[in-house]
């Protein structure tokens, strides 16, 4: 696991589109695992300026969204379809065909996580995947339990996880089930990049890098990862 502290949260978007651009420029076609929240949104606006300024190009990429909510219409301000739309999507060249999220409105919650699971792996799985930090250390939306998950899935959200999000649903009641990828999906990843700000994260962070590999604190996996790299400001990074 490396571990990276930098001053800011502009200069940390930058040094995450940096791993974003080698990966690109490295593999036209690479397999770009995505989350939403408030964590990447500075990194996929980096992203955008640098293709804006010819620097990248994501013509040939593939993307698998971590998660979505249940229950919710795909074309909701507070879908993560829309989120994606909105914060990358629409401002880069990326084939719509190419673009991956879960739908959060099947009929059949298994069978679709089942399918999401089969376009990952026929792609020959994730090669860089993004991840943000819950308060309690979930990762996607893969929430504090006693065993790590493995594929894609539907989980009710924790109490706190709604807590957190429920500032975004400011009009409406906010969804209690998600479909997220698995922790052994997550894991399954080449590289993993995973990004904290803020004071808030400090006790989850600490507990990923210096607490045991438990389930109950999801992140810590990434404690036996191959190639997990930690983006952390100083306030997040506060307790190492």
């Amino acid at each position: 696991m490396q571990i990276r502290i930098i001053k800011n949260e502009t200069e940390l978007a930058c040094a995450a589109a940096d791993i974003f651009e080698e990966t690109i420029t490295n593999k036209p076609n690479a397999i770009l695992g995505l989350a939403t929240g408030a964590s990447p949104v500075l990194t996929y606006k980096e992203l955008i300026r640098r293709y804006e300024a010819g620097l990248i190009s994501f013509k040939d990429v593939i993307t698998f969204n971590l998660d979505e909510y249940c229950d919710l219409p795909r074309d909701d301000k507070n879908s993560y379809f829309t989120f994606m739309q909105e914060n990358l999507f629409k401002k880069i060249n990326i084939n719509p065909e190419n673009v991956h999220i879960e739908d959060g409105n099947a009929e059949n919650f298994d069978a679709e996580a089942k399918a999401y699971d089969d376009k990952i792996a026929a792609a020959g799985y994730v090669d860089l995947q993004l991840l943000g930090i819950g308060t309690n250390g979930h990762i996607g939306f893969n929430e504090p339990a006693d065993t790590f998950t493995e594929g894609t899935f539907r989980i009710r959200l924790s109490e706190s996880t709604i807590r957190a999000n429920s500032r975004y649903f400011t009009d409406s009641k906010m969804p209690e089930y998600a479909l997220t990828m698995g922790v052994g999906s997550i894991m399954k990843a080449k590289k993993i990049l995973l990004i904290a700000t803020g004071e808030a994260k400090a006790e989850a962070i600490y507990n990923t890098v210096k607490g045991p590999v438990t389930p109950h604190c999801p992140a810590s996996i990434l404690q036996t990862h191959p190639d997990a790299v930690l983006l952390l400001d100083e306030a997040a990074a506060e307790r190492l």
